[in-house]
């Protein structure tokens, strides 16, 4: 209540004068004594004023701040003299102001508000803070009890001024008239020693995803495509590894048989499977009966297969293909078409397959030449898709940008119903819901459809590029075994790949690229965030010290802040539980440091400065084995402090010694049994009686 209504002044009587406010709330009752408190303030440029001050004054508070060695020794040379001059009888309290800085002369937020309130602003040295032990061997050298305070944490505001009121209340009760009155004030209470607040755990940062933007730069690009979609003149590079994962129908086009056995051998087992259930709920049949299924109406209202049309030859091969096949003769077909680095030079081209379908006229296998990235001509395989002329340049363009971004570009989607009939042709279910809530102005909705939809992509792009490898075009000769990958996505999503491919490098043309010192299993954590933007779940505590290794070589910013995160996480959880942590701590720190995670080795040390004495009392071998800047860095920020330790021990053992001048313990009085003790004289037994039961007994 004072702190609130008081206002700095030399003369300080006017405010208890002029505001009844004032002078209501000065009263304070202390011990069951009301008592009315009156500050009047003093500083040093009133030498010939101070001594009215003086006068008639009933306690004197000589403050000083902790932050400033020069103050605290004026208390003792210049102030206390004074005082004993004007107050040779008064009591004196020493308090130490500004207790706050004793830990926040290090926050930054604290420094950046001193900075911003004035640019003239000298930061505080550790050497400047003066610790509690220096200001209580001052208040010991001028017989004053010694209290610290904070304005901004308001530690110990209160507690100094109820002390205050104790000391003047002490001093009068010398006095006969206030004997009586006064003999309930207690002495000054000790203060129970600041304990800085536990330092908050760092933050961790995650930079930004960019998924959408590095698959957009991937369709943009064209870099190793292998499928041109042709819609009239206009042809759309892609990536079949994209496409496959994205869309099933796509999936389904680009998993048929294509190869020359084809032409030969009537339909394989994958061209069965993409028949629609009418069809394989037949049976055997020939191949009239196959003619007859894909030109019913049941299979373009469905959409749901991509039935080959045949021509009169491809009858004649079929039946001969079948006599073969009774005559014992087997002929192997391969059930996909993908394609690996070794086997590209066999892919037979110029072959072409009809497709019954609303979307897709045909399919071919074509060598087709361009220019790369340096300007060069190369030639290349590519799967070329012809669509129906339903579909537009512009549908087509939309639709590959909603496959591999999973949104639209709005100021180029000039006609909806033209994407509307293509997503529907192509069987697109999440594009056409995306078109229908923006006609239906629902396009809150469009949020969480998006969500679904890239989360739906990760899931298959994990099943189908990685699990299965579909498409891949390189392998990674690692420590332990082969992995193989997909070279246009590890271009657009990380640029160390995109220059070892691109460059003049002999990665850029091999086939297997050599990576050592990398495990397999620590490679395909690493491409599971290429591939997904997601770190997998298998990353824990114990082996994210690798992957962190690369991710740093690779300079995958984003990838080093996700593992931060989930290994922070964990550590956390393990810490929740009831397990013990700081192992985990003390062997990540240091190769954190080195491999740049500084935000997980941050961590580390803010969990090792929070449980810093227990792991001096567990395991100080491991503390010793840290490097010495680590070592003095815990040492300065360890929580508690040894100041604060130093100040606990020592309040401790002055309520002990409070309690004995308070409470005396009583005297032991020994009680004898004149059956057992006193003279023998007069205890009724002999000595020879005594002597046989000590022999005895013993």
């Amino acid at each position: 209540q004072l702190l609130s209504t008081h206002i700095p002044t030399v003369w300080a009587f006017d405010q208890y004068r002029i505001y009844n406010e004032v002078l209501e709330r000065s009263c304070e009752v202390v011990d069951g004594v009301n008592v009315s408190l009156r500050l009047w303030d003093t500083f040093g440029d009133h030498d010939k004023d101070r001594r009215f001050a003086y006068g008639r004054s009933d306690v004197v508070l000589l403050c000083f701040s902790i932050a400033n060695p020069m103050s605290l020794r004026n208390c003792k040379v210049i102030w206390y003299p004074e005082i004993r001059r004007f107050c040779p009888s008064t009591p004196i309290v020493l308090v130490g102001c500004k207790n706050d800085l004793r830990y926040m002369y290090r926050d930054e937020q604290f420094l950046s508000l001193c900075r911003d309130r004035s640019p003239f602003f000298r930061p505080l040295r550790e050497c400047d803070i003066l610790s509690p032990e220096q200001g209580r061997q001052v208040a010991k050298e001028i017989g004053a009890p010694y209290y610290e305070t904070s304005v901004l944490t308001h530690f110990g505001v209160n507690e100094v001024f109820e002390n205050v009121i104790r000391s003047a209340l002490l001093s009068r009760r010398q006095q006969r008239f206030w004997m009586t009155n006064l003999k309930h004030v207690q002495r000054p209470l000790l203060q129970v020693p600041f304990c800085p607040p536990e330092p908050r755990p760092p933050q961790v940062i995650v930079p930004p995803p960019q998924f959408e933007d590095d698959m957009l730069s991937l369709l943009h690009s064209q870099a190793y495509t292998d499928v041109i979609f042709l819609t009239g003149k206009v042809g759309f590079a892609a990536h079949k590894s994209v496409l496959s994962a994205v869309c099933s129908s796509l999936h389904k086009l680009f998993t048929i048989d294509v190869s020359p056995d084809m032409t030969l051998s009537g339909r394989s087992a994958s061209d069965s499977s993409v028949v629609s259930s009418s069809d394989s709920s037949i049976g055997n049949f020939n191949m009239d009966t196959e003619q007859l299924i894909a030109e019913s109406p049941h299979s373009v209202i469905t959409c749901a297969s991509f039935c080959l049309s045949r021509s009169s030859n491809h009858h004649n091969n079929a039946n001969q293909n079948n006599s073969e096949t009774r005559h014992g003769s087997v002929r192997r077909r391969s059930t996909t078409c993908q394609i690996h680095p070794e086997s590209t030079h066999n892919i037979t081209t110029g072959i072409r397959r009809l497709l019954d379908h609303r979307a897709y006229q045909c399919i071919s296998i074509e060598r087709c030449e361009g220019l790369d990235h340096r300007g060069r001509v190369t030639s290349s395989v590519q799967t070329i898709v012809t669509l129906t002329k339903v579909i537009t340049p512009g549908a087509m363009q939309n639709c590959l940008r909603f496959l591999y971004t999973g949104g639209l570009d709005h100021k180029m989607c000039m006609n909806m119903t033209e994407l509307l009939e293509a997503a529907e042709l192509m069987e697109i279910p999440e594009l056409q819901l995306l078109i229908g809530n923006g006609q239906h102005n629902q396009k809150e909705c469009n949020t969480d459809l998006q969500k679904k939809f890239a989360q739906k992509v990760r899931n298959r792009m994990r099943e189908v590029c990685l699990h299965q490898g579909l498409f891949s075009d390189v392998y990674f000769q690692l420590e332990d075994g082969l992995c193989c990958a997909h070279k246009p996505i590890l271009m657009a999503r990380c640029d160390v790949m995109a220059a070892m491919f691109r460059g003049d490098f002999r990665e850029s043309s091999a086939k297997v690229v050599h990576f050592p010192g990398i495990s397999k299993s620590c490679f395909q954590q690493l491409l599971v965030y290429l591939y997904t933007d997601e770190v997998d779940d298998s990353v824990n505590p114990t082996n994210c010290l690798e992957l962190l290794e690369l991710a740093n070589r690779l300079c995958l910013s984003r990838l080093v802040g996700l593992v931060e995160q989930k290994v922070i996480h964990d550590l956390v959880k393990l810490s929740d539980v009831g397990v013990d942590s700081t192992e985990h701590a003390l062997r990540l720190l240091e190769p954190c440091q080195m491999h740049n995670a500084d935000q997980l080795a941050d961590w580390c040390l803010y969990h090792i400065t929070v449980n810093y004495n227990e792991i001096c009392r567990k395991t100080p071998k491991l503390l010793r084995n840290l490097h010495p800047e680590n070592q003095a860095y815990l040492n300065r920020n360890r929580w508690p402090p040894v100041w604060y330790l130093k100040e606990i021990d020592h309040y401790e053992r002055c309520v002990r010694e409070r309690q004995w001048e308070e409470k005396p313990p009583k005297l032991f009085k020994r009680h004898r049994n004149n059956s057992t003790s006193g003279c023998l004289c007069f205890s009724g037994r002999n000595r020879n009686s005594d002597s046989k039961r000590a022999y005895r007994t013993v």
